[in-house]
């Protein structure tokens, strides 16, 4: 079965470029595109596409609103979000917008597709960069009290959930601790439900925001 997918970018040649690099994968299909982010939410609604690849600057309604609008909706859509660090100042708000993939629109093809099929198949991903970024935000801010969550998971999920946050894989993961991956997989999951978190996105943003895991620091933090 093909994953189906909506192109919203304001910029046309943008719009026809990753057309061009979706269309060469044959379990991949471009169902429609969009300029701007209300013709992103009505189009989504009205095909129903497994992933919408959303640009965060766009006219009349950003990435951002729409990702909002169409994460509030029954059945959404699995959102990407294309960014330039030099030009879009938004990402952490784009974080807590709810998105499940973040990718740089100078990443490679074999990136994008990549993080489409993974994202189609109901995990998140986050471009290294966007994660660095991430923490840098971060940097010197003072940590909150952890709340009272955090508690509730085992040391091991702690430690894993901290690596998550430093923006390891499964495998990257898994070879840290010395585990199988699916042993990994595993304890993921098990903090995404106790946390009621929907994916490693949200599980990068609550690590930083509840000060599980500080900025600068060399490795995991075990404190």
């Amino acid at each position: 079965m093909s994953i189906s997918v909506v192109i919203a970018d304001d910029q046309r040649m943008v719009r026809a470029g990753l057309r061009m690099v979706i269309e060469t994968e044959p379990d991949i299909a471009v169902v429609g595109e969009a300029g701007d982010g209300i013709e992103a939410v009505a189009l989504a609604r009205r095909v129903r596409p497994d992933v919408v690849l959303m640009d965060i600057a766009m006219p009349r309604q950003d990435g951002l609103a729409a990702t909002s609008t169409l994460l509030g909706s029954p059945h959404p859509p699995r959102v990407i979000m294309l960014t330039t660090f030099d030009t879009d100042e938004n990402l952490y708000r784009a974080l807590r917008a709810g998105a499940s993939g973040f990718l740089l629109k100078v990443s490679s093809p074999e990136h994008l597709i990549t993080a489409i099929r993974v994202v189609a198949a109901g995990e998140a991903l986050l471009d290294p960069a966007v994660t660095t970024r991430v923490i840098a935000a971060f940097a010197g801010q003072p940590g909150p009290r952890p709340p009272a969550e955090l508690g509730e998971l085992t040391p091991r999920e702690a430690e894993v959930l901290r690596l998550v946050a430093r923006g390891l894989s499964n495998a990257e993961i898994a070879a840290a601790l010395t585990v199988g991956e699916a042993t990994v997989k595993s304890h993921v999951a098990r903090v995404l439900m106790k946390l009621g978190l929907r994916d490693r996105v949200q599980a990068v943003v609550f690590a930083y925001e509840t000060g599980l895991v500080r900025a600068g620091s060399a490795g995991p933090n075990r404190g």
